[in-house]
Order: C-alpha cells, then sequence, then structure tokens
C-alpha cells in the first residue's frame, strides 16, 4: 500500500493499471520537479520529458526501451582519415544501478571484428582495445527548443587525460557515430540560399525539391549543442591562452554550426584577436582575426582557445563516406571552458542549457554556484555545484551567428545523447617522442609512452564510470514569454520532416558490415516481454512505484481492493499469448504499462505530430498551382468537349451499322440454307 500527503489530505494510492498521457514523463519524478521557472525569461515551463533511472537492472540495447539506445558498434570516426575514437560502444556497458542513477562504464576491453576494406578489396580485422558506452534517444524522443537540466558525476581521475564525457544534443537528420548519415548535413543551420555553398549542404535553401518529404528551399541540417564535455589532465596551472585562467580538468559548453568562418580565422591555442597589431614603426604587424562578437561569459569562463571548429576536408580512399573538393566546408565551433574542480568526479552537480531555437532566439548554459568566503565578506564562484543558486556560465544570441555568417541557432528537431568517448585526439599526449610507437595496448609495453600515467591502470580497475541522476526536459505552452521560435514535441514535426528523409536513406543509418547482417532496420521494434526467466522478480515483480504522473494528473486510487505487483510476472511460454522464438519454458510478460523483454521500462506514448502522417492524409493534388482559366481556354476546352461529343456519335453510329450489317447477312444466311433444306426434301 502507498501513501501520499496531498493538501494536507492522505491519499492512498496503488499502481494505475490504465496508460496516463504523460508522454515522455517519468512516474518517478517528483511533483515539485514538474515544472521549473526559466532563468532568462522568468516564465513557468512544464515538463514535457524526464528519466530519473530509479528502476535498478534497466537494459538499453536496441529493442529493450521505447526511449533510449545503447550502440553496440564501434564509432565510424575511428576508421576515417585523422580520426581519433579508440572505444567499441557496447550496450552492455550502459545500466542504472541500485541506487537509482544512469551508469555509463569505460573500460580496457579488446574487441575484434572483420571489415571489409573496400579500397584493398579484402576482409581485415579490426580491433578496440576500450569498450565504453553511448545512449541515444534518436528517432524515439526529439523536441525543439526548451530548457534541458541534468544531474551527473563525470567519469574517472580529474587529473587523468584520457576519456572524453559528454552529454549533447544532435539533429535527428544525423545520427551520432553512423558518418554517412551526418555528410554534409552535420552541423548545417543555414536557411539561406547561397550558390557557393549549395554543394556543401545536402539539404540547402537553393533546392526548388528536396524530396523525401523534405519542403522546397528550405535549408536543413543536423545541428549539435553541447550541454557539456569534459577535458581531464593536469595542466600544471592555469593555460595562459585564457581568460579568466581555467586550468584542466574544465566543461565544454559549445555549439557547432556551419557555415563556418573561411578566412582570417582564429588560430588554435589563442584567444581571437580582437584589433589589428602594429609594431613599433606603426606597421601593421598581426591583423585582427574573424570571430562571433556578443558572446556573453560570467565567471571562471573563457572562450574556448584550444577549439574553433573542424575543417571538412576532401575524403581520402577508405574512409566511410564520400565527399569531394566542392563538398568541403569549414564548421565553427563557438564554445567556451568553464573551470571544474575534483569534487564534480565524486558527486553529483547540476547543469543546465536553455534553448529558445531560430531566428531571434539565443542558448544559456547555467552551473550551480558554489558559495565562498572571502576576505571582503561572501562571494560567488561558479564551478563546485555545492550551493543551490543557478549562476550563468555563457550567451549566444542568434544575432551573433546572423551578423556573420547568416547562420542560426538551431530549429532542428533534436535528441539527447549520453557517451563516454576514448580519443587519441582529445586529452592524449600531444608531445609525444618520436620513437613512441602510435599503439594503444595497455597490455604492450611500447604503447605505454602513448598514455598519461595512471590511464592504462584506471580504466583496468573496473571502476570508471559517468553517472546520471536524471535528465529532465521541459518546455513552455506561451510562444509570447520567450523570444524566438515555438517549443514543440517530435522527432517529425510538420514544420522540419525527418521521417521520409530516413526512410529514403536508410542504409546511412545502419551499421557498417559485420554488425548490420543482424539488422532489417535501423531500430528493432521495442520488445514486450518475453526475456527469459526464472522467477517473478527477473521480470521486476518485485517493483512497485507510486505513479506520480497519475497523481499530477488527478487520476487517483482510493480503493485497496486493486492493487498492481511489479512491473511483469515470469510466466510459462504457452501462457506469454503470441508466437516466440525462444525455446525457455518460463519468459517475461509485462504488466500494463510496462515494456522490455524484462518489463523493466516504463511504456510511453508517442502522441506527437508527425509529418509523414500528415503528408499521408493530404491529396497529391494539393501541391498543385491553382490554375488560372482565361477565356480562349474556356473556348478551347468546350471545343474539344465538342469534337469528342461529335466524335463518340460517329462511333457510336458506325458500330451499330456495322451490327445492322452482320445482321442481315446472318438473315440472308439463314434464308439461304432453309431453301436448300427445302429442295433437299422436294427431290426426295
Amino acid at each position: 500500500m502507498k501513501f501520499i500527503r496531498i493538501n494536507g489530505l492522505l491519499l492512498t494510492l496503488v499502481m494505475a493499471r490504465q496508460e496516463v498521457s504523460g508522454g515522455f514523463i517519468d512516474m518517478d519524478t517528483p511533483l515539485e520537479a514538474r515544472t521549473t521557472r526559466s532563468l532568462v525569461d522568468k516564465s513557468v515551463y512544464n515538463l514535457v520529458m524526464s528519466d530519473e533511472f530509479n528502476t535498478p537492472g534497466r537494459t538499453f540495447k536496441d529493442g529493450h526501451d521505447p526511449v533510449w539506445t545503447a550502440l553496440d558498434k564501434s564509432d565510424d570516426d575511428s576508421s576515417s582519415a585523422g580520426g581519433g575514437s579508440l572505444q567499441f560502444y557496447n550496450s552492455s556497458f550502459v545500466t542504472t544501478t541500485k541506487d537509482g542513477m544512469l551508469k555509463i562504464e569505460s573500460a580496457f576491453e579488446k574487441t575484434e571484428w572483420n571489415r571489409f576494406d573496400h579500397v584493398q578489396k579484402q576482409w581485415k580485422v579490426e580491433k578496440s582495445y576500450f569498450n565504453s558506452g553511448m545512449m541515444q534517444s534518436w528517432e524515439k524522443f526529439c523536441f525543439t527548443g526548451g530548457i534541458v537540466e541534468i544531474d551527473i558525476i563525470f567519469p574517472g581521475d580529474p587529473y587523468i587525460g584520457g576519456l572524453w564525457p559528454a552529454v549533447w544534443m544532435l539533429g535527428n537528420l544525423g545520427r551520432a557515430t553512423y558518418e554517412a548519415s551526418t555528410n554534409n548535413i552535420w552541423p548545417w543551420s543555414f536557411d539561406t540560399c547561397d550558390r557557393k555553398l549549395q554543394d556543401k549542404q545536402t539539404i540547402s535553401a537553393c533546392n526548388e525539391h528536396n524530396h523525401f518529404g523534405m519542403h522546397p528551399r528550405q535549408g536543413r541540417g543536423a545541428t549539435e549543442i553541447d550541454i557539456v564535455e569534459v577535458m581531464t589532465g593536469d595542466s600544471g596551472g592555469p593555460f595562459d591562452q585564457t581568460d579568466p585562467p581555467v586550468e584542466l580538468p574544465y566543461a565544454d559548453f559549445t555549439l557547432q554550426v556551419a557555415p563556418g568562418i573561411v578566412k582570417n580565422r582564429p588560430q588554435s591555442g589563442s584567444l581571437p584577436a580582437r584589433k589589428d597589431t602594429v609594431n613599433d614603426h606603426g606597421q601593421l604587424q598581426f591583423k585582427a582575426q574573424t570571430w562571433y562578437d556578443g558572446l556573453v561569459l560570467k565567471g571562471n569562463t573563457s572562450i574556448n582557445p584550444f577549439f574553433y571548429g573542424t575543417y571538412l576536408d576532401e575524403t581520402k580512399p577508405g574512409e566511410p563516406v564520400t565527399r569531394t573538393k566542392e563538398q568541403a566546408f569549414q564548421a565553427d565551433a563557438v564554445g567556451v571552458v568553464h573551470q571544474l574542480t575534483p569534487a564534480h568526479f565524486n558527486r553529483t552537480h547540476t547543469f543546465r542549457v536553455e534553448w529558445q531555437p531560430g531566428r531571434g532566439g539565443r542558448l544559456d548554459w547555467f552551473v550551480k554556484a558554489h558559495k565562498i568566503k572571502t576576505v571582503n565578506g561572501t562571494s560567488s564562484m561558479e564551478g563546485d555545484g555545492l550551493g543551490d543558486q543557478w549562476t550563468k556560465a555563457f550567451t549566444l544570441k542568434d544575432e551573433s551567428l546572423d551578423n556573420l555568417m547568416g547562420s542560426k541557432i538551431p530549429i532542428e528537431p533534436s535528441y539527447l545523447i549520453m557517451n563516454v568517448a576514448i580519443s587519441s585526439t582529445w586529452g592524449f599526449p600531444y608531445d609525444v617522442p618520436k620513437w613512441c610507437a602510435k599503439c594503444f595496448d595497455c597490455n604492450d609495453p611500447k604503447c605505454s609512452c602513448a598514455f598519461h600515467p595512471g590511464f592504462c591502470n584506471m580504466l583496468q580497475s573496473g571502476d570508471t564510470a559517468m553517472y546520471l541522476d536524471h535528465i529532465r526536459v521541459y518546455q513552455s505552452n506561451d510562444p509570447s514569454a520567450h523570444v524566438g521560435g515555438n517549443h514543440t514535441l517530435g522527432c517529425d514535426p510538420p514544420e522540419y520532416p525527418t521521417k521520409e528523409w530516413i526512410e529514403g536513406h536508410e542504409y546511412r543509418y545502419m551499421r557498417n558490415p559485420p554488425f548490420v547482417y543482424e539488422d532489417k532496420k535501423p531500430l528493432r521494434k521495442v520488445q514486450r516481454g518475453g526475456g527469459v526467466c526464472k522467477h517473478d522478480v527477473d521480470c521486476g515483480g518485485n517493483i512497485t512505484n507510486v505513479n506520480l504522473t497519475a497523481i499530477s494528473q488527478s487520476i487517483l486510487r482510493r480503493t485497496s481492493e486493486e492493487k498492481q505487483i511489479g512491473r511483469g510476472k515470469c510466466v510459462q511460454r504457452q501462457a506469454f499469448g503470441k508466437l516466440f522464438s525462444t525455446r525457455a519454458d518460463t519468459v517475461c510478460k509485462c504488466n500494463t504499462g510496462y515494456t522490455g523483454p524484462y518489463c523493466m521500462a516504463q511504456h510511453h506514448i508517442d502522441d506527437t505530430r508527425k509529418a509523414k502522417e500528415f503528408n499521408a492524409q493530404t491529396s497529391p493534388f494539393s501541391a498543385i498551382a491553382n490554375l488560372q482559366v482565361t477565356p480562349s481556354m474556356w473556348a478551347m476546352l468546350i471545343t474539344l468537349i465538342l469534337v469528342m461529343l461529335v466524335s463518340t456519335t460517329l462511333l457510336v453510329m458506325s458500330r451499330r451499322s456495322t451490327q445492322k450489317l452482320k445482321e442481315l447477312k446472318g438473315n440472308e444466311a439463314r434464308l439461304v440454307q432453309n431453301a436448300a433444306v427445302i429442295m433437299t426434301g422436294t427431290l426426295d
């Protein structure tokens, strides 16, 4: 029996059997967290998605969860020219703990698979010495605009470089780590026809017909908003290139966007030079560099001087995608570095991004403040998250993008991604001696110089993981309360469709051989029950929750006669209710409201508007322009009708004459036959 007090009334509750219209809201999200107030426009935002990760033992393998998919594949970047990804993503490295946390583990563990080399026309053995996890809501939960809030503990030792933890968003037209899907799609946010850029942006505003359900003359892309990325290591003190001084470890808050600045870009390793520099003789020594104006930075936050973007060059043989010289382009990373402390790696800290999409929109990153004592009293310092007050770290407004490159704050339906990568281009030693072998096997002494001291021991310890206590998404119901475009839910909104494009290019969103041989579609259908079990506890039979979503919608039960025990039961295979491939005698059967092979996931209802469904209901003739009929056209039409009537009349008359002639000939033949019979009788 569950009890809860609301407004002084003690209510007796049981698990509601019926589905509740909570969309993607976790029933465990506390009632007081069902709304939040914007730190920018001060208006109230409503919860539209949440995951509290309270259920232990959840699995996120493809087909196990209605919101999330944990990957089982290599990172495509590892096989592209210059790519440095070293991890193999393994879905078993993503789970939930007994104390209600999402756990994404990283470990030294070798994985081997065969890959066909299309250049040398032969199969090759590929190896990865590290396993890690990535979980994404691609094609399941997407949204445009709103507030994202996470409570997180970063993985590993803050002073040992090499791990790349991140929580980020990507436009649904691109699937993270599937480079064929993001090629010349990522990270475009440009809706203007520019003939010089048309070949570089696959879905360009110059295209009269974008096909696959896309709107004509609408520029599209897979934009990237990095809620938080972390760089670890020991910098030996603050970097000289940062202002204010920031040292390792630090967090990145970044928008990655295209088109990017081509000429006079800032140089990696130094802040943008805003003014021309002249020597003592008045001669120009260094020209001012081109970068985005109007960036607002607060507290322990500096422009990121180490990464200003990526040049996606013409591809080389052997890369997973093809990009010609004409398709090569520059992408920008408009971002900052924000000071972290060791506390971020051993207890939860809260981060928030507020996203107002499209023209006139903005992005604001916030952290929890930490109050510290100073000689003159109490001051505020960002970074430690021990306090209760939100503090702004970084603001990027749309006019900064529009004024320089014509790009805009993303307005693409975007999904959530949480992962820990291991990359030789992120936090690894960059000044290794020339004699150092370029290898990354912790068991090979020749490779030790390629790692920071302690890195291999950390990954071999079996206790290196990123933890999330929750993730929540809020949106505004009042478009007048905020700048930018409307907030929407869904991966395929009518204004920015994606479904038909994905279905028309399905192969780009699927795994490479040999893993693709197990798949029929990019995503598997979520399996409801059927997991092999021995006892009810294997099917969540011991888990009961108060459905706070039902309470928030006033769906209350005051009777103690009905009670739902657990999430599922272990039943005989014959009682499962449908044919099933397993030979096990007993399998899980889920109670109403739960899904997944072991009934550990809440069943969420996606009732968002979808462009594909809308297009299916629309007549194909609706796209034809209105026909203006002139008097001469009316005359031609009447003449055509008269000609058709006369032709039809003549044709009918001709057919009747032919029929009449046949009848006369038939009668004549019968008369001749009869006469012959009579004559024969007379002769006899």
